[in-house]
């Protein structure tokens, strides 16, 4: 899905969403987009649609001397553009069956007003979601750059853990926030900013009563279809079964765990985050392995001298299984792994119950598991 807020995708986080009505919008095929621009300077005041994954022009608007503007569009669905004004600041609208009026004031950036369409206000919510969280990202990241550059692990690691907690505070505001907007199409940029591994329950329930209310919309139905594909992966199902060899040639299940909280742990010996995450499974395993914990790592790994000395070096004393095909691993497939470190929590039944846990989240859950 396009990022409709034009913005980079953060690690790029199970309320069920509800809408207050699920009854279909419908609409006469015409929108007015309409406004007043004060001290605007030279230049284009231009309208944009996002289609698939770019923005496509549709109109230059004319401003008159007394700044005003006024724009039909004719839309056959619910959809995303953007008012590019004059380049000095873009506006990003969800239009459908309410006209919208752009109040600006050039002389304040604080100036901007949204009136008349309900689902163009929620963009600017949503909008202001994502600024606030991509500042306190970018504080981290100034802060992780010099502890990478002074090789401060302990500041590393601590910056991790707050990224981490940032990420899960951001994915319940966002959720919070959606829950209110009544079942505002805009709603479908609010995705962007979730994680749907770990959200999956939250999103899944949100497209579906969506589906409902916009029946036969495009963005809608290219959601389902991708959540459909991740839903043998969603929380409550039973993890897909991985079976392959461990160091010594002997195949071993995952089932074998079966009984246990099993930390399925995709990693390998060249992944750097992987390795410097490794002292910290080290320890919760040595704390909760008695307890009825257990780490099934699987290696992405392309050779197995390179595999064995990392489990030897980081002291990995858990089950190890690779087939060492590095991103084509079959279990890497089933389990649509692109990236890695990547997690995924199961209960004794097999039911997987959390996904992507490190550092201090690892550690919450399974105090929260062990009832510490």
């Amino acid at each position: 899905m396009k990022n409709i807020l034009n913005l980079p995708l953060l690690i790029v986080l199970v309320t069920l969403f509800s809408c207050s009505t699920n009854e279909k919008r419908v609409f006469d095929g015409t929108v007015e987009v309409s406004g007043i621009l004060t001290n605007a300077p030279e230049g284009k005041l231009e309208l944009s649609q996002f289609v698939d994954d770019s923005t496509e022009s549709l109109a230059e608007l004319e401003l008159n001397s007394s700044g005003k503007f006024d724009y039909q569009l004719n839309l056959e669905s619910p959809g995303f553009y953007e008012l590019n004004l004059m380049d000095q600041r873009i506006v990003r609208l969800a239009l459908y069956d309410q006209d919208v009026q752009i109040f600006y004031d050039f002389d304040d950036e604080n100036s901007l007003k949204i009136e008349g369409s309900e689902d163009s206000k929620n963009m600017q919510q949503i909008e202001s979601l994502m600024t606030d969280y991509q500042e306190k990202l970018n504080e981290l990241n100034d802060a992780y750059f010099e502890a990478m550059s002074k090789r401060d692990q302990d500041a590393i690691k601590d910056i991790q853990n707050k990224a981490m907690l940032i990420e899960t505070s951001h994915s319940e505001k966002v959720k919070k926030t959606l829950e209110g907007m009544n079942g505002s199409f805009a709603t479908m940029a609010g995705i962007s900013l979730l994680n749907l591994k770990n959200d999956f329950l939250f999103v899944d329930q949100m497209v579906s009563d969506l589906n409902q209310k916009y029946p036969d919309t495009k963005m809608i139905q290219v959601m389902a279809n991708q959540l459909d594909e991740m839903r043998a992966l969603s929380i409550g199902q039973i993890a897909p079964e991985i079976s392959l060899p461990d160091p010594d040639g002997n195949m071993v299940n995952l089932s074998d765990l079966r009984g246990k909280y099993v930390l399925i742990d995709f990693w390998a010996a060249w992944c750097r985050p992987c390795r410097q995450e490794n002292p910290n499974v080290v320890k919760l395993y040595n704390e909760y392995n008695d307890k009825g914990f257990e780490v099934f790592g699987v290696s992405l790994d392309r050779t197995k001298d390179a595999w064995v000395k990392a489990i030897e070096e980081d002291e990995l004393t858990w089950t190890h299984v690779s087939d060492l095909k590095y991103f084509n691993s079959a279990a890497a497939a089933l389990y649509q792994i692109n990236a890695i470190p990547a997690t995924y929590m199961v209960d004794p039944e097999g039911r997987i119950i959390a996904k992507d846990l490190r550092g201090v989240n690892l550690e919450n859950k399974l105090k929260e598991i062990f009832n510490q």
